[in-house]
């Protein structure tokens, strides 16, 4: 069975950061692309950073230089390391698994969702 289970939100003042983990269950992480999406309330869900088989990655304009993306293949944990943070970065964040291969944000690609885990930035 499939699960992918988020942590490390939290609230942050603004330039601050958070590292977010997402324990995966059901499947080998290296097997396949995986990306952390992020829904700003009243907004749509956004892509914001994604790695492919052999460590490709990816990223939003949005946090491109700030967050990095990472995984631990041996805990099958998928990081998300965001550092200055700015309010624009609040909403609820969420891990997903993609295909196996390349691909980019678009939902489609994503069959297994988690929960997600709230982020918010205050100024």
């Amino acid at each position: 069975q499939v699960q992918l289970v988020e942590s490390g939100g939290g609230s942050v003042q603004a330039g601050g950061s958070l590292r977010l983990s997402c324990a995966i269950s059901g499947f080998a992480l290296d097997s396949y692309s995986v990306a952390w999406f992020r829904q700003a309330p009243g907004k749509e869900r956004e892509g914001v950073a994604i790695i492919g088989r052999g460590g490709r990655t990816s990223y939003s304009d949005s946090v491109k230089g700030r967050f990095t993306i990472s995984q631990d293949n041996a805990k099958n944990i998928l990081y998300l390391q965001m550092s200055s943070l700015s309010p624009e970065d609040t909403g609820l964040y969420t891990c997903a698994r993609g295909r196996i291969s390349w691909h980019d944000f678009s939902e489609g690609h994503f069959r297994y969702w988690g929960v997600g885990t709230q982020v918010t930035v205050s100024s």
